[in-house]
């Protein structure tokens, strides 16, 4: 099992909160990722976000990383989205 826990969160306060469960082991770990966010933005009724070098280096050091409005092409009504691995299994 995959699971994402994503977080929008405004002036420090938690707006909404999901977890994403993953469990097709067949896909990389990487699809399941893209996969776990398209799916948390579905649910959260949002444009998908930009992944930049920050984000990247960011999940791949500490499996978490942080979209903020510099990430969404349209305006968003949050501080940021956080996106974070909370259970892996292969």
């Amino acid at each position: 099992m995959f699971r994402v826990w994503g977080k929008l969160i405004k002036d420090n306060h938690l707006m909404k909160d999901t977890v994403i469960c993953i469990s097709d082991y067949e896909m990389t770990r990487t699809h399941k990722v893209y996969k776990a966010l398209e799916d948390m933005c579905y649910e959260f009724d949002l444009a998908k976000p930009v992944w930049l070098k920050k984000n990247k280096d960011e999940f791949i050091h500490h499996a978490r990383t942080r979209f903020t409005a510099d990430n969404f092409v349209e305006d968003i009504d949050f501080d940021y989205l956080d996106f974070q691995v909370i259970e892996e299994e292969y």
